[in-house]
């Protein structure tokens, strides 16, 4: 009995060990420019990165993971998450809605792609 639980350890642990660094970094370094949105990809699971540089202020959001950060001249929105949703995700700019206490979105930015593993 107690070389079986032996045995029991020692196959499941290295396979833990390989979940645990399966898990990959993927940064992504985006220019805003005027043009068609670009789309980048990450896999599910990746630990995401993604750094946004804009010459004016700018409030993006990140739809799927309702994440929202401030990008300006010489300091870039820095979206860091684990990408768990699978699908097409697309970044848009968040703009006043005038007479609102809300806001719009701009035409998207940027489309993120999570990849199943």
């Amino acid at each position: 009995m107690i070389a079986l639980a032996a045995a029991v350890f020692l196959l499941v642990a290295p396979l833990d060990a390989i979940a645990q660094s399966a898990q990959a970094t993927t940064a992504i370094d985006v220019t805003l420019k005027n043009g068609k949105p670009q789309t980048f990809r990450a896999k599910r699971g990746d630990e995401v990165t993604l750094r946004i540089a804009s010459d004016r202020k700018i409030t993006l959001h990140l739809h799927g993971y309702d994440i929202e950060r401030t990008a300006e001249p010489g300091k870039p929105a820095v979206f860091t998450f684990t990408a768990k949703a699978t699908g097409r995700f697309s970044m848009e700019e968040h703009v006043p809605d005038a007479g609102k206490k809300s806001h719009g979105h701009a035409p998207a930015i940027l489309y993120l792609e999570i990849l199943p593993k």
